[in-house]
């Protein structure tokens, strides 16, 4: 049995494309965010037509929910992992200067870390 792919990496058999477009196996957040806003879709329209009984105007909420939550959910996963990577690129030069100057009379990584 062939191992699965981890989700930054890319697939070797036909991958599921959103529009054609977006890749939504491999985009870190694409998967997440088209749940929540279609969930966040169904929520808003359905909730706007028990309020008004207007079919045509709670569809159009509908997508325009779809479109908020869609976006809110992306830009929110996209900051949390743009932070994550610079966490991870600091650890890791953290951990490469302190093997460097390990046993040695010189320490930058204090100084770094007293920042």
């Amino acid at each position: 049995m062939a191992a699965a792919p981890q989700p930054g990496e890319p697939a070797k058999g036909k991958t599921f494309k959103l529009l054609g477009i977006l890749d939504v196996e491999n985009i870190p957040c694409a998967r997440d965010s088209v749940l929540y806003g279609s969930l966040g879709s169904v929520v808003v329209g359905l909730g706007h037509f028990l309020f008004t009984s207007r079919i045509r105007r709670s569809c159009d909420v509908g997508v325009g929910g779809f479109i908020l939550v869609t976006l809110g959910c992306w830009f929110h996963c996209r900051y949390n992992y743009a932070k994550l990577r610079i966490q991870e690129r600091m650890a890791r030069e953290g951990i490469k200067n302190k093997i460097l100057y390990e046993s040695t009379r010189y320490t930058p990584i204090e100084s770094v870390l007293r920042m």
